[in-house]
């Protein structure tokens, strides 16, 4: 009966360590999928501030606190199709910017987002139910609150390049998002370009482009001018402030020779000669647009990598550096704090993925030495160390 008894006792030791050790394992999961896929996205854009502005803002001679425009700006996002979007792909890096934007809006309270272009990675060739698929996903992953405007660029990847671009894409692409070109608040003048349209070849839509862009120049110009014109008409002028250009090529450079920092380009695709009309904007495109704009500052995307490039008539260009994985181990986005006469820009970093991959990695080895002690074929390290504390001892 005493041997019975005994050998249910050490039945039920052995399932209830079993058990432990289960309940260890889930714990140390959870913990890991909390920390990864959460609370990371929270450590690491809780350590990013708004930009303050270095000086004060005049309003003729007496000095007047202008209110700050809180804007975020992100970039080629490539949300992947049905052709080349394998589901663990699109699982991983989506959820992982779906987090970060989440986090940023929670965290930094922007008042304006602008996506400067190739919001999708397949638009350029996706048929009617894939895009309508994708957008469904977009809106999902950047839902923001009705306090927040969403602003965004068309991207070659969103249209198709010049050769690609069609009517239809871009109407399709324009009826979920705003086709508005001027942007104003707060006194703050964005001109948003379509600078795929930017082709130079006398194309219908080409023609569409260059002329809206001139009848915004006709307006920027006339909110220059003190006493407005006949040919300003009555309308509401604009703000007197020089405009913030916002488009998907950047300007015309030979390289990005010049580009410093962690997130630029790798120091051997630096000296890379870039492409007009394909890599960034053809040079007549480029003047064309500072000439009719004569913006104060201009952001682009394309490149996937940080920039920043100081063109001819002293005007500084910020490459914004893309918002995925699946582009760059180190994505970020750009804050800026603007006034309709200063701004601020500051750079925000997301979790890197390396960091993440190392994490699991790390609690993937503890839980097999865990398992491996616990069924005798690994010595605990605790008993291991006190063994060696005895030797020494004895020595």
């Amino acid at each position: 009966m005493a041997t019975m008894k005994l050998g249910f006792g050490r039945q039920n030791f052995y399932l209830f360590k079993r058990s432990f050790l289960l309940l260890k394992l889930i714990a140390i999961v959870f913990a890991m999928l909390l920390f990864c896929e959460f609370l990371i996205y929270y450590l690491v854009i809780f350590q990013c501030n708004w930009p303050e502005l270095k000086t004060p803002a005049y309003d003729g001679e007496r000095e007047t606190l202008k209110p700050v425009l809180k804007a975020m700006f992100l970039a080629d996002t490539h949300l992947l199709g049905e052709v080349r979007g394998h589901w663990l792909d699109k699982l991983r890096r989506e959820w992982q910017m779906e987090r970060a934007f989440q986090t940023a809006l929670w965290l930094l309270q922007p008042e304006v987002v602008f996506i400067l272009g190739d919001i999708f990675d397949e638009g350029k060739w996706s048929s009617s139910q894939a895009w309508a698929d994708d957008v469904e996903r977009f809106q999902r992953m950047f839902r923001h609150p009705h306090h927040v405007q969403l602003k965004v660029v068309a991207g070659n990847h969103d249209i198709g390049f010049h050769y690609q671009m069609s009517s239809y894409r871009i109407k399709r692409f324009e009826k979920v998002f705003n086709p508005e070109r001027l942007f104003s608040w707060k006194g703050i003048n964005f001109v948003m370009v379509n600078s795929v349209a930017l082709e130079g070849d006398g194309c219908n839509i080409c023609s569409e482009a260059e002329a809206e862009l001139i009848e915004i120049s006709h307006k920027l110009n006339c909110s220059r001018e003190e006493h407005h014109s006949n040919q300003c008409g009555d309308g509401q002028p604009l703000p007197r402030s020089a405009p913030v250009l916002l488009q998907h090529f950047p300007l015309y450079r030979r390289s990005d020779a010049n580009c410093t920092g962690e997130d630029a380009a790798p120091p051997e695709e630096r000296g890379t000669l870039f492409k007009e009309r394909y890599d960034v904007l053809s040079r007549e495109a480029s003047q064309k647009l500072l000439w009719w704009l004569q913006p104060r500052l201009v952001l682009s995307g394309h490149t996937h990598s940080a920039c920043e490039v100081l063109h001819g008539t002293g005007i500084t260009e910020f490459s914004v550096p893309s918002f995925s994985w699946r582009n760059r181990n180190n994505p970020s986005f750009i804050m800026g704090s603007m006034t309709p006469t200063e701004y601020a820009l500051s750079k925000c970093y997301l979790p890197f993925e390396n960091t993440v991959l190392i994490t699991y990695c790390g609690a993937a080895g503890f839980l097999v030495v865990l398992i491996l002690v616990h069924f005798g074929f690994l010595d605990s390290p605790f008993l291991f160390g006190c063994q060696l504390l005895r030797k020494f001892k004895t020595v």
